[in-house]
This record gives structure tokens, C-alpha cells and sequence, in this order.
């Protein structure tokens, strides 16, 4: 009984504040699809009873990580800040910097609602829940203008090999193949992408969940970079350099196409483009229909205040409620976190990532399966790469003996 009524006070302490309390949000959304999603988020906190403070840091994750984590270590935390899913805060939660909202994940039935249970193992250290996940974002997407094919009188491409084969008409029509922005992570994420699509899950499984280095060093991967280094010609005149102008090229019609995440349906939706009609969308590059679960979470970092205290934990349960869930993520263009949500008004391609999702045909993202340093060495050989006439068996050979560093 004493347990019971416990839980229906939390429950209602998370719903209704006693008064208002501000916290400052930290977060790398700024493009224009972006901007809109996070609007969804104030507006519902603001809503409630409590004030949003917006704390945009432009440039992408790469340059806001670092200082949201220098503020956080030194002294100077924010209310909440995003990171994704993986190990990015793992390093604070164990130096004991971050919020545990085990109280609230519990009080709102998290471990039952939140989908794939990876998400919240990402981020439970010691059986005990330090962040509130928001999305599910998936970067095996290419993403197409429907336009530049029917104004060429050919299909618009079903899959990667397809639209590799096009590639020469749409180059001679004076587009950009492949549209590709300098920011370090984007042709990561590129090589991300191809390494399911080309190389197939089983070889993928092989290399990032059991850490086969005779797979990874084999012919599989052999094509994969392959497949990178016929990307990189294609997209050897997109000098643009965020990942939203790479965006932009696409939906103006000076590029064909264009590896990115799911995130790029909002600028599309902001553009005002009708998904199936204006643009298609290619999970796993339409050659293996694959999704991994990365995405975005937020992390409450210790304020010793307990008024704000409190408030943080409002906003955690905010963020997973069916309202917020819904409206964020249709301006997103990511999939919730939870499948009792009415998502009817779900686009083309928020449906196909919606069926991929019920269906199973999920694994987790690179944040989940190797460190940061791994990452960041596997990037900045990337960058390398794309930038340089590197032969794809050099790079494969290195990129290799970065997997092998973090066994």
C-alpha cells in the first residue's frame, strides 16, 4: 500500500509543477526542419507550467559534444542536453555528473513503453536510468529528387546500384550525382550506410556486434570500400558544407541524391515537398531494408538545486509522453520511442521506417557498438578518404586497424 501511494505522488509530482522553474536546454538542432521539431518540445514544457530556455549550438553534434561537456565538468551545467543514443555520456554518468531518473522511468512505465529496449539499455549503468530517450533516427537513407529522373526520362532509381548507373546521364544533365557536405561526419556516415547496403547484415553483425576482424579485413568490406570510393567521384563537385545545404541541393534540383539520415524529412517538409510525389526515400539504400536504432536521448546533469531537481524530472517524462511523442517526431522525421502512439499522420517515408521498425529488421547503432575514440579514428580516416585520391584497399586496410584498437 505504502508503495503504491509512493509512486501515484511521484507520478503526479512529475505531471504538475508547484511553480514555474527554467532550465536551459542544450542541443545541436539549427536547421530548419530541426528548429521546427525542437519549437514541439518548448512549446510542451512551456505548456505545462515550466519555461524552455533554448540553448542552440550550431555546427552538429561534433562541435556541440564538447561543450556541453566542458560545461557540464566544469562546473557550469544546463538544465538538460541531447546526446544520442550510446555511450557519449557515459563517461559523466559514471563520474557521477548526470541525473538518475530510474524514479521517473519507473512511475511512467518506461522499461514497458520504450522501443527497441536498447534504447534504454544504452543508457542504464548499473541498473540504474540516466536518460530520456526521444527518437529513433536511422542513417541508412538515400534520399532522391524525383524530378531530375523524370525530366531525364528515366526511373527514378530503386536502390544504390541503380542510381550509381544513372549517375553519367544525370552528371551530363549539369546535376551534382550525389550531394555530400564537408562536415567530418557526414561521409561517415555515408560509409555507415553502404557497409549494410553492400556488404549485407550478416557480414555487418559479423564485424560491429561479434567483432570478426577476419570478416572486416575480407572481400565483403572489400566491396564496401569499393562502393565509397564510386561515392566519392559522384559527389566530387558538392562543395557545400552542412548537411542540411547537401539537403538543399536535392530539393532545388541541383543534386540527385543524397545519403542522410531520416532527419532529412523535415527539410523537405518545411521546403513544402510531398514524400512518394516530390522525393523518394531509400532505407538501407533500398538494397537491404535496415534500420539501426540511433538516435537521440537527453541527459539531466546534477544541479544540487532541488526546486530544478524536480523540473528536470518533468521534463524527462515529458519528453516520452504519447502528446510530445507525436508532435516532435512528425516534425522530425524520426520514429518514436514508443508503438502506442497514433502516428496516421505518418508521410511515405516515415511508414516505410515504421514498418521496418515492426517488422524486426532493426540493429544498433555505431554509438552503441564501439567506443568514442574508435569512432572518432574510423572518422577521421573517412574524412581522409573522401578528401584524397586514398585507394579503397589502403583505407580498408587502415580503417581495420582502428577495430582492431578498440578490442
Amino acid at each position: 500500500m505504502k508503495l503504491s501511494k509512493m509512486t501515484a505522488l511521484l507520478a503526479m509530482s512529475v505531471a504538475m509543477p508547484a511553480m514555474a522553474t527554467e532550465l536551459e536546454v542544450t542541443h545541436w538542432w539549427t536547421s530548419g526542419g530541426e528548429a521546427a521539431a525542437v519549437a514541439e518540445l518548448a512549446k510542451a514544457f512551456d505548456a505545462s507550467g515550466d519555461k524552455w530556455v533554448d540553448g542552440a549550438i550550431a555546427g552538429g553534434g561534433g562541435v556541440a559534444r564538447p561543450i556541453m561537456i566542458s560545461r557540464i565538468t566544469g562546473g557550469d551545467p544546463m538544465g538538460a542536453t541531447q546526446f544520442n543514443h550510446g555511450q557519449q555520456a557515459l563517461e559523466l554518468v559514471e563520474a557521477g555528473l548526470m541525473l538518475d531518473l530510474t524514479d521517473v522511468a519507473e512511475a511512467n512505465n518506461w522499461k514497458e513503453i520504450i522501443y527497441p529496449p536498447s534504447l534504454l539499455d544504452a543508457c542504464t549503468v548499473d541498473g540504474k536510468i540516466y536518460c530520456a530517450p526521444v527518437n529513433i533516427h536511422s542513417p541508412e537513407w538515400l534520399w532522391l529528387n524525383n524530378k531530375v529522373y523524370t525530366d531525364l526520362g528515366l526511373p527514378v532509381p530503386t536502390n544504390w546500384n541503380e542510381f550509381v548507373a544513372t549517375a553519367p546521364q544525370v552528371e551530363a544533365a549539369g546535376k551534382i550525382p550525389l550531394a555530400l557536405g564537408n562536415q567530418p561526419w557526414q561521409s561517415n556516415l555515408a560509409f555507415g550506410a553502404m557497409q549494410i547496403a553492400v556488404a549485407g547484415l550478416d557480414a555487418w553483425k559479423a564485424v560491429n556486434i561479434d567483432k570478426n576482424m577476419d570478416v572486416a579485413a575480407g572481400p565483403e568490406y572489400a566491396k564496401v570500400f569499393q562502393a565509397a570510393a564510386d561515392a566519392r567521384k559522384l559527389a566530387a563537385k558538392s562543395t557545400v558544407q552542412d548537411w542540411n545545404q547537401a539537403t538543399n541541393l536535392v530539393i532545388t534540383g541541383e543534386a540527385a541524391g543524397q545519403i542522410m539520415g531520416d532527419w532529412a524529412q523535415g527539410e523537405f517538409q518545411v521546403a513544402g515537398k510531398v514524400a512518394g510525389t516530390d522525393y523518394t526515400c531509400l532505407p538501407g539504400l533500398g538494397l537491404n531494408e535496415y534500420i539501426s536504432t540511433g538516435g537521440d536521448a537527453f541527459y539531466f546533469p546534477k544541479l544540487n538545486d532541488p526546486e530544478k531537481e524536480a523540473a528536470q524530472k518533468r521534463l524527462a517524462a515529458l519528453l516520452v509522453s504519447p502528446e510530445v511523442q507525436v508532435a516532435f517526431n512528425l516534425k522530425k522525421g524520426s520514429l518514436p520511442i514508443r508503438g502506442d502512439i497514433d502516428l496516421s499522420a505518418a508521410n511515405d517515408c516515415m511508414k516505410k521506417g515504421l514498418k521496418i521498425l515492426a517488422g524486426g529488421n532493426i540493429v544498433p547503432s555505431g554509438d552503441m557498438n564501439w567506443s568514442p575514440d574508435v569512432q572518432k579514428q574510423a572518422e577521421d580516416l573517412m574524412v581522409e578518404f573522401w578528401k584524397s585520391d586514398m585507394a579503397p584497399e589502403v583505407a580498408h586496410q587502415k580503417w581495420v586497424e582502428i577495430l582492431k584498437s578498440g578490442l
